[in-house]
């Protein structure tokens, strides 16, 4: 059985946010886990938290999604890698 992580995505309006949650969400309080899509993606081939395969509960993902300060479609991109490198997204 896979780890399983939470993701309070309640403040993710922006860039910062998104993955300052996603960092805390893997790695604990001030955790990093990327931030920017390549960095995500270097994160995701270890070193930097736990490698894929593990879930990960994206929390009030609309906030993301429906952010004006996020270009459109880029939660769902972030969705898109995550689940590319083998991790289990479940949005809520």
């Amino acid at each position: 059985m896979s780890e399983q992580f939470e993701l309070d995505g309640s403040t993710a309006r922006d860039r910062t946010n998104l993955y300052a949650a996603l960092g805390a969400a893997v790695n604990g309080p001030g955790g990093y886990y990327g931030s920017n899509l390549d960095a995500l993606a270097d994160c995701l081939r270890g070193g930097f938290g736990p490698t894929p395969p593990f879930t990960l509960v994206w929390h009030d993902f609309a906030v993301a999604d429906g952010s004006s300060a996020l270009p459109p479609g880029y939660a769902r991109s972030v969705v898109d890698l995550l689940r590319e490198a083998g991790v289990t997204v479940r949005l809520s």
